[in-house]
């Protein structure tokens, strides 16, 4: 089963880090799909988003596309609140279907939006992106994912930067907000004693890595703006269907 998984989760993260995703609401839907624990999905989740973005980071960084000095504003609060998220224990049902509906709600808005310039940084008032990034963190730190699958469609609606810009934001998004929900989930399976079941995944690390690199390699080098918005939307999209499936037959 691990195999599969890794093979898996190899593809995923080659697509997804294309547009500067981690990936982890595709690695939680396919986890789900196994039927693996769904108390331990959040962890593996994250684990493989790190894992994955860092290297996104250094590539996107080295190309002078991450905007360091916009992106403070976005995750100061987004951080502390994705760590919140993960402490907190839902039931599975919910946490299903809260992700799959507001992926849904991303896929739609994104999905005939066309590149155009970006907005002034003035346009931007003081509290927008403190509490845009704080409220994007707290649903991500509660579902278990890095939260650029909801920062990037937004960003891409606002217009707040190139398509590449905004891969690299939502990789740096990732990132930050990854650790602290990993923080959050590992004192929480700790508490549980369910830590060391989450050891038994450790190749899906090694496959994300690897997918990972190539797919931030060719979304910096070979991708197109509007290319860059209609995989984002598809890949959003498809996440989004299967969760909300899943969650009906469940019923």
């Amino acid at each position: 089963m691990i195999a599969g998984l890794a093979a898996f989760f190899f593809l995923t993260a080659l697509a997804y880090a294309t547009v500067g995703f981690g990936g982890g609401s595709t690695y939680t839907a396919l986890l789900v799909l196994a039927d693996t624990d769904y108390r331990i999905l959040p962890a593996i989740s994250l684990a493989c988003n790190i894992t994955v973005v860092a290297g996104s980071v250094i590539q996107y960084a080295s190309a002078g596309l991450v905007r360091w000095k916009r992106l403070l504003p976005l995750t100061v609060l987004s951080v502390p609140m994705a760590a919140f998220g993960g402490m907190l224990d839902i039931p599975e049902r919910t946490f299903i279907t809260v992700l799959g509906l507001a992926l849904l709600a991303s896929a739609a808005a994104l999905a005939w939006r066309k590149p155009a310039p970006a907005s002034p940084e003035s346009a931007w008032p003081v509290w927008a992106g403190p509490v845009m990034g704080g409220g994007i963190g707290f649903l991500a730190g509660l579902v278990g994912i890095g939260g650029g699958i909801f920062l990037a469609p937004l960003l891409h609606l606002l217009n707040w930067g190139k398509a590449k810009e905004i891969a690299a934001a939502a990789s740096v998004f990732i990132l930050v907000n990854s650790a602290a929900g990993l923080a959050g989930q590992t004192g929480r399976l700790t508490a549980s004693g369910d830590l060391a079941a989450i050891l038994d995944y450790w190749p899906l690390l090694p496959a994300v890595l690897i997918g990972g690199q190539i797919g931030a390699w060719m979304g910096r080098t070979r991708a197109s703006d509007t290319w860059l918005i209609r995989l984002t939307a598809i890949l959003v999209l498809f996440v989004a269907i299967r969760l909300l499936w899943r969650a009906a037959t469940a019923l």
